[in-house]
């Protein structure tokens, strides 16, 4: 009897705590992952203000991608997401904090190598049927489709979309 109570008290208070962690590390990773978190470091401000003019937020569907949208792979793929969240949100916290140089150049350089084509094909997954665009139709033809050795990104032909300075609000 006294084993029982033992065990039970034991596995009660073990899924309290991994409950409790559990609430904690979720309400955490939902508290970053807003645009308006990435932009309380100054070394986003710029990315944060040209996101903002950008047709990423303001397009006639109403709809807007955020910072994880396009930087961090698709939520749903959780062994990929997490890792690489962490891991970013270290590697900022230590270059925001040790006070190196932030080199918008060089960063914008790595993200490009290291971009994945579905980051974008997240939201825009109907690209083979734009009837008024055929051009554009067979462009992303040629993307989705690559033969082998001719693959592209995205950025290839939209590499200034976003995080472009603009004076005014591009509304599309």
């Amino acid at each position: 009897m006294q084993k029982t109570i033992k065990t039970a008290t034991v596995i009660t208070l073990t899924l309290l705590v991994a409950s409790s962690l559990f609430v904690l590390i979720q309400y955490a990773m939902v508290r970053t992952s807003t645009p308006q978190f990435c932009a309380t470091c100054h070394e986003m401000q710029f990315a944060y203000d040209t996101w903002k003019s950008s047709t990423h937020v303001n397009n006639r569907h109403g709809l807007v991608a955020k910072c994880m949208d396009c930087h961090l792979p698709p939520v749903e793929d959780t062994l990929s997401f997490y890792p690489a969240k962490i891991y970013h949100g270290i590697k900022d916290l230590v270059l925001h904090f040790t006070n190196e140089a932030y080199d918008r150049e060089k960063s914008r350089k790595l993200v490009y190598e290291t971009f994945n084509n579905k980051y974008c094909l997240k939201c825009h997954s109907n690209l083979l049927y734009i009837p008024d665009k055929r051009g554009a139709m067979l462009a992303h033809r040629s993307l989705i489709y690559a033969r082998s050795g001719y693959e592209k990104k995205c950025l290839d032909c939209h590499e200034n979309l976003v995080h472009k300075p603009t004076e005014f609000y591009r509304y599309k």
